[in-house]
């Protein structure tokens, strides 16, 4: 199945698929101690930056959907990204089967709307092409993430452990009323 990743276009913002010379980027946004302070709190090394990057070329050309890099309006390079993945966590019936949908914005752009209009975005465009439940990992410490998951309709699941660390498990029935 091949697809073309769709560019999706907001006031501030542009939702793209990512390029080849965005893995610089990608890297040193995973890179950060303030990005994976509340996912795994280790920097990632490059070594899995580059796992990460393929695995988002691969799921929109295996599942259909993915994730886009986001772009501030009048900066050249990518922000962060949001979408979503099979994460194949093994955390049960009730969340694996479901689509997870992530999010990560470089600090420098943190705390003025872009992570919740780029997920909002996202959202608008999985109800209308995809559609149906999905689900999200936020870190309870994580109150910005916690506020745009609620934001955007997700409910508490129940509580896990990933990599040594409590996470809310979260699900969306669909987009809030």
């Amino acid at each position: 199945m091949s697809r073309t990743i769709p560019t999706i276009n907001t006031p501030r913002l542009t939702l793209r698929g990512m390029r080849t010379e965005d893995f610089t980027r990608f890297a040193d946004i995973w890179a950060k101690p303030e990005v994976v302070s509340h996912i795994g709190g280790k920097p990632w090394p490059k070594a899995r930056s580059w796992d990460a990057f393929l695995r988002n070329a691969g799921h929109w050309q295996i599942a259909g959907f993915g994730q886009w890099a986001v772009q501030i309006h009048g900066h050249p390079d990518m922000a962060g990204q949001t979408g979503f993945f099979f994460g194949s966590r093994d955390l049960g019936d009730d969340f694996d089967p479901f689509p997870e949908a992530g999010w990560v914005l470089d600090p420098a752009f943190q705390g003025r709307g872009f992570g919740t209009d780029a997920v909002k975005a996202a959202h608008d465009w999985f109800d209308r092409v995809v559609a149906g439940r999905t689900v999200c990992m936020v870190s309870p410490e994580n109150a910005g993430s916690l506020r745009i998951a609620q934001t955007l309709g997700y409910e508490p699941l129940r509580y896990a452990r990933i990599e040594g660390e409590d996470v809310m498990l979260m699900t969306r029935k669909g987009p809030p009323v």
